[in-house]
């Protein structure tokens, strides 16, 4: 059944499909025009949805044709279908604008007809592909270990840190990118331990199965109006969770001496314990350096306790000591350019 009036221009149909959805899901629309075409024609022998148009009862001919020759197809109000790629067929509907554009023939109806859409996260699947791809083909990629790249997951954590201060847009898009490539990088390493394998999808199955579990208030019965209802609903399902035998284990002695000491501070007053601060003056060494050591400095070594100090007084106040302190250095950083004549 043909909308065009007998002897009309007829009607071409470019019909796109995304190859991150299952071959054959396709849209009703679709399958309505598939059905009420006179052609079906593919380019590609083995395109995925080849067999799921033959089970429709649709036949697809394996044909390439020209502009010229679509068009002619099309004669007597005929309705053509090509199934192209994902991103198109650029050859062809460069043909077909400059054939419409010579006003030579009566152009038929041209269509753009999305078979099926990407969801969102689609392009995840991208990127699964290609890390997979250049593990198995790179010489340096091949190599990599975790401990050989851990250096470079604190390094693109920084890097997005910067572009989250700054205010850049577009690198922020690109740190982010940086910062998933450090993921799927491990997980695709992961899945080549002979006693312990692990691939992406269980990275991402894991993190969906926690998230769910500690939004209960979202995927439950609970409920929370406020943040600090959410926040008190996280600290009770994380300590069920983590059954810590001290506050301060899982804590990153490895992390920014700041950040550390805020995290700290943050355990102790989140567990209504009373700590004292160390103040290093009772370890007898006038320095104040608890190891005896020498610092080069009669005041050198109270000055960390006077760090540690600010830290926890900074996080018990709401403020991150690191961003802070990254804030003031900038500043001071700026004052060092205007010193020296820099408009940078």
């Amino acid at each position: 059944m043909n909308a065009e009036a007998p002897g009309g221009p007829g009607r071409i149909v470019l019909l796109t499909a995304s190859h991150r959805v299952a071959p054959g899901l396709l849209s009703w629309p679709a399958w309505q025009t598939l059905h009420a075409a006179d052609r079906v024609l593919c380019a590609e022998p083995d395109h995925p949805q080849l067999p799921y148009l033959r089970e429709a009862g649709v036949t697809a001919e394996h044909a390439a044709p020209t502009a010229e020759e679509l068009v002619a197809d099309c004669a007597g109000g005929r309705s053509v279908v090509v199934l192209v790629g994902g991103e198109g067929n650029r050859p062809l509907t460069d043909g077909l604008a400059r054939l419409g554009g010579s006003g030579r023939v009566a152009m038929p109806d041209l269509e753009l007809l999305p078979g099926s859409y990407d969801l969102p996260g689609a392009r995840l699947l991208d990127v699964v592909e290609v890390m997979d791809r250049i593990r198995r083909a790179c010489p340096w990629t091949s190599q990599k270990t975790h401990e050989g790249l851990a250096k470079y997951a604190i390094e693109e954590a920084y890097e997005l840190v910067e572009a989250i201060e700054d205010g850049d847009r577009d690198e922020l898009r690109e740190e982010l990118g940086d910062v998933l490539l450090q993921v799927v990088f491990h997980a695709r390493i992961a899945e080549e331990d002979p006693e312990d394998p692990f691939a992406v999808d269980d990275v991402a199955a894991g993190l969906v199965e926690k998230l769910i579990h500690r939004h209960p208030h979202v995927f439950g019965d609970e409920t929370a109006e406020t943040p600090e209802d959410v926040r008190a609903h996280w600290l009770r399902t994380k300590a069920i969770e983590k059954q810590r035998d001290s506050v301060t284990d899982g804590v990153p002695l490895g992390q920014p001496g700041l950040a550390l000491a805020a995290k700290l501070g943050s355990r102790v007053r989140t567990a209504g314990l009373e700590v004292a601060l160390p103040t290093g003056e009772s370890t007898g060494d006038p320095t104040g350096d608890p190891t005896g050591g020498s610092t080069g400095d009669s005041t050198g070594g109270s000055i960390g306790y006077e760090l540690l100090a600010l830290a926890v007084r900074a996080e018990r106040d709401g403020i991150d000591p690191e961003a802070a302190l990254r804030a003031a250095a900038r500043a001071y950083r700026d004052a060092i350019l205007a010193a020296e004549g820099n408009t940078r």
